[in-house]
């Protein structure tokens, strides 16, 4: 123990000592952590649209300004003619163009039913699939405004059969705060990149400055030698995301409603797993280059496959088996759920297994292949 006490001080003041790695570590990440989540938002706005209203009448200027008034949408022109709009989606002036057909409320009063042509640029997937849908609900929803009030009146054609309504509610996030989906993912692939990165440059340097041939011929064991390189950043990992919890408190109002001991206890077991990561590609690596490009790779793919922005569940089931290897994308089953539900280890059970599972396979990895490359 006194071996791991003389590493672990050795280790804690080569951290401290370099400021502008501390710098990094520490500020960098909050910087991001108050930024990104104001711009990784899944609603889509000012989608812009081109409207032809060959009506002109009272009802297709209430749907329009119902269009408008939603939010969703930005009026870019109000064109003569139905090809004039279309020319504003091949220019990428307008995401979508509407055409209101003459005779609009004429034949929507006499026949109870009439259709609205929408041409959307699909160029851009998730705005024209978000468009559309935003398009067709408002134009759903003025539908019925507008039957409800010709049946009270008596001015509509037909009576409509009865119809059922859905009253739905929104559990955990009522009022749909994006927020308080991506902060929680966001604060985890930032705890990610700087624990998986630094540690294995922290090996790396030494490779590189010559020390770590100092250590070989010491008496020091592996094991020891590899929890004292990762018991610092573990440390660093646990500041970094208390730190991330009081930004999202401060900034976005996210106070998680789950038990701190359930958070923190599956940080650890995280960390571990992770941390067995960034010393299994110290062990690949010959230079800080090739440990930044390793980094890199696995970090992007990591980013973009997790679960932070699109739903592990709507992927392929290859891709799905694939995703079931990556610690953060446990971890961030791990975080919202504690964050918005209130869970506890019980039900996060399952993802702990697998984040102690891959950790010990990672850092096992890392050990023996120290042992043939030290």
């Amino acid at each position: 123990m006194k071996t791991l006490g003389f590493l672990l001080e050795k280790e804690f003041r080569q951290l401290l000592r370099n400021r502008q790695l501390m710098r990094t570590l520490l500020l960098a990440p909050l910087i991001q952590l108050i930024i990104l989540p104001l711009a990784a938002d899944y609603s889509v706005r000012n989608i812009a649209i081109a409207v032809t209203d060959n009506d002109h009448s009272t009802t297709s200027r209430r749907l329009i300004e119902k269009i408008v008034s939603s939010g969703y949408f930005k009026l870019r022109d109000y064109t003569a003619s139905y090809p004039e709009a279309l020319k504003q989606v091949e220019q990428d002036k307008a995401d979508l163009a509407l055409q209101i057909p003459a005779h609009f409320e004429r034949d929507l009063v006499r026949e109870d039913k009439k259709q609205v042509y929408v041409a959307i640029n699909a160029i851009e997937g998730t705005k024209a699939n978000l468009g559309g849908a935003y398009l067709g609900n408002i134009v759903t929803d003025f539908n019925s405004e507008i039957r409800m009030q010709w049946q009270v009146s008596g001015t509509g054609g037909t009576d409509g059969p009865p119809q059922v309504s859905v009253a739905s509610s929104n559990w955990y996030n009522p009022f749909l705060n994006f927020h308080l989906y991506m902060v929680p993912a966001i604060l985890v692939t930032l705890v990610t990149a700087m624990v998986a990165m630094q540690s294995a440059f922290n090996i790396v340097q030494e490779k590189e400055s010559g020390t770590i041939e100092q250590i070989n011929v010491t008496p020091i064991k592996k094991h020891i030698f590899i929890i004292g390189k990762m018991a610092p950043f573990m440390v660093l990992g646990i500041i970094l995301f208390t730190m991330g919890l009081l930004v999202g408190w401060l900034f976005y109002g996210i106070v998680p409603l789950g038990s701190l001991w359930v958070l923190y206890g599956s940080l650890i077991v995280y960390l571990f797993s992770m941390l067995g990561l960034g010393l299994l590609i110290a062990t690949y690596s010959g230079t800080q280059q090739q440990a930044m490009s390793l980094s890199f790779f696995f970090i992007n793919i990591f980013n973009m496959m997790s679960g932070v922005f699109t739903a592990v569940d709507s992927m392929p089931d290859w891709a799905q088996a694939i995703v079931a290897t990556f610690p953060p994308s446990h971890f961030i089953k791990i975080m919202r759920p504690v964050v918005l539900k209130g869970s506890g280890f019980g039900d996060i059970l399952p993802e702990i297994l697998w984040l102690l599972a891959l950790g010990l396979i990672l850092n096992t990895w890392a050990v023996l292949n120290y042992r043939k490359t030290a």
